[in-house]
């Protein structure tokens, strides 16, 4: 069954979805065409030119490194104290002559120049996305070579754009969704304006990120020139064409996404379904509404995810069916899942050797807060520790291989849930996405109709609990969802933006209308309670679906909401699959 935007979106009855440094440059006062959504072509006032100066290079000579900072990226910024990009380029990449000023250089590209396994001319363009919690990322302010030299000394050319996000707000501005994948957007659309001066391969350009930021370099990898953005795109003087009046492209070659907490859309009803129904204290005890909230989302994701019509790589429909106890713990979705754990746990059998010390995460990623240490001696030691309350998992020690039983015992072992009932679209709008998708300064909003139809069926029962408030009710949803951004658009087209599934899911109207990026790394530490197992599952699922054939997916046992490896470092695995994938 199609399920048709305008009906179902418009209607706020199925599916939606999510979805302090400063630098400004002097005004130019040039033109800049900008395409309309129809395709035709008209000329606004611009404040910043979009030309990239090749006579301000800067130069690090102790390791060879040219660089410009503060390089604002669109014609019109809402924000150029956001809107501006910093470049890193190998010194064999360019040919320079000094300026007479004495600091700064004119160069052009060299595309003969090499390092490592890449020249001047097939240089990767890697792209930060560090915004956790889809906050903004700040520009640079000053150089720096250390928090770069990884990805030059690869041969990698480094672009590091100031994205707005929802903590970077002003009494005039909201930089709530979709201004954060616009500005990634507008970014990648400037180079390929400069191609021309920049050296570098437009064509290789790789985003990464991890959280929010893994979530919005997913959005904008599988939103390719969708016309969605166009209007954001157009409103701040985005790059729409080259000099010869081509059509510019804002798609990207490659995404590499750590725990992207992402599908925002049905996170409420997955978060409960995988995790929630397991738990009977706080928000889900049963003397409170939300305990009825938590049951009834738990049974809405099963009619959610059977419409997507998700397949295996075998090519057979994966599905929730009723189970004899539990919500839906059977089918052969339920058998995907616990096939995707098991094989987490025989990868980090397979890994690593005991005695193996396994220390908790303390905090949120950099926060520096570290967790307890438990060393365990003997596998047989931890399959014990893992069985401490129930057995779900047996251990062959002639094989070294452990089965999974069921989803209840993983759980409630290793993977319980941290966060309250409406754990993403809270209903009293206190959780982060909730000001991710604000509308209005200061206003934070209701954003699942998902989440709305689950109020709106039960909103009699819970309003027989003592602690419910009429205010958690749907008329809330129904009036967020009528109202309308900076840009003119209401929360059905915002949410469709900010949905990865929008847009590789046949279940949706915007199925095979973006450019998807073709090579794909996803990692997630399975221990998370940031957000269900299914997430990253069925971005997997739906990637591969869609028919691209890169995508390097796995869950990281024992570890949580981090940048996880089963192996190794982040950074180098993450340089390493870029040269695994790009062409030379």
């Amino acid at each position: 069954m199609d399920i048709n935007r305008r009906t179902v979106m418009r209607s706020a009855t199925g599916v939606a979805a999510l979805a302090a440094f400063g630098v400004a440059e002097g005004t130019t006062g040039t033109a800049f065409a900008a395409t309309s959504s129809s395709g035709s072509t008209s000329s606004a006032s611009s404040a910043y030119s979009l030309e990239f100066d090749a006579t301000a290079w800067s130069y690090d000579s102790t390791n060879d490194v040219y660089y410009q900072i503060g390089k604002v990226y669109v014609g019109n910024p809402a924000a150029p104290d956001y809107e501006n990009l910093s470049i890193y380029v190998p010194g064999a990449y360019l040919t320079a002559t000094a300026n007479s000023d004495g600091t700064t250089y004119t160069a052009k590209a060299n595309p003969k120049g090499t390092v490592g396994a890449y020249s001047g001319r097939t240089a990767p363009i890697v792209i930060p996305v560090n915004t956790p919690g889809y906050a903004q990322q700040a520009p640079a302010t000053s150089y720096s070579y250390s928090s770069v030299s990884a990805y030059l000394e690869a041969g990698l050319v480094y672009v590091w754009p100031g994205l707005r996000g929802r903590d970077s707000s002003t009494s005039t501005r909201s930089d709530a969704a979709p201004w954060g994948v616009t500005d990634v957007k507008a970014a990648v659309r400037f180079l390929r304006y400069n191609r021309s001066v920049l050296p570098g391969s437009t064509e290789d350009i790789v985003l990464f990120g991890m959280s929010g930021g893994g979530a919005q370099d997913t959005v904008a990898g599988v939103s390719g020139d969708s016309p969605l953005f166009d209007p954001y795109l157009r409103t701040i003087g985005a790059a729409m064409e080259d000099a010869q009046g081509r059509p510019l492209s804002d798609a990207v070659a490659g995404v590499m996404a750590w725990c992207p907490i992402t599908n925002l859309a049905e996170a409420n009803l997955s978060y409960e379904w995988n995790m929630g129904q397991f738990a009977s204290t706080g928000t889900r005890a049963s003397t409170t509404w939300s305990s009825a909230y938590s049951a009834d989302l738990a049974k809405a994701w099963p009619k959610y995810l059977n419409r997507l019509g998700l397949r295996d790589e075998h090519g057979r429909r994966l599905g929730l069916t009723e189970s004899g106890s539990g919500t839906y713990l059977a089918g052969s979705y339920y058998d995907h899942l616990i096939g995707v754990i098991t094989t987490s746990l025989n990868n980090f059998l397979s890994d690593n050797t005991f005695p193996y010390t396994i220390t908790t995460q303390g905090g949120p990623p950099g926060s520096g807060q570290t967790g307890t240490s438990t060393t365990y001696e003997t596998v047989a030691d931890y399959i014990a520790y893992l069985n401490t309350d129930s057995t779900w998992v047996t251990y062959d020690a002639t094989t070294n291989t452990a089965t999974v039983s069921g989803l209840e015992g993983f759980v409630n072992s290793q993977k319980t849930a941290n966060k309250p009932v409406g754990a993403f679209d809270g209903y009293s709008r206190g959780q982060g996405e909730n000001s991710v998708f604000a509308m209005g300064l200061g206003a934070p909003s209701h954003f699942a109709p998902l989440t709305r139809d689950v109020i709106k069926a039960n909103e009699t029962t819970y309003a027989t609990y003592s602690d419910w408030n009429t205010d958690y009710g749907v008329a809330a949803y129904d009036s967020d969802f009528a109202k309308k951004d900076s840009v003119g658009k209401d929360m059905a087209w915002r949410g469709d933006a900010y949905n990865p599934l929008y847009f590789l899911s046949p279940a949706f109207g915007g199925y095979r209308q973006s450019q998807v990026a073709r090579h794909w790394r996803i990692r997630t530490g399975i221990m998370q309670g940031d957000t269900a197992n299914t997430t990253e599952i069925n971005l997997q699922l739906a990637l591969r679906n869609y028919g691209i054939r890169d995508v390097d997916f796995a869950t990281v046992w024992a570890l949580a909401h981090t940048m996880a490896e089963r192996t190794g470092d982040s950074t180098t695995n993450f340089i390493d699959w870029v040269e695994s994938v790009v062409k030379k």
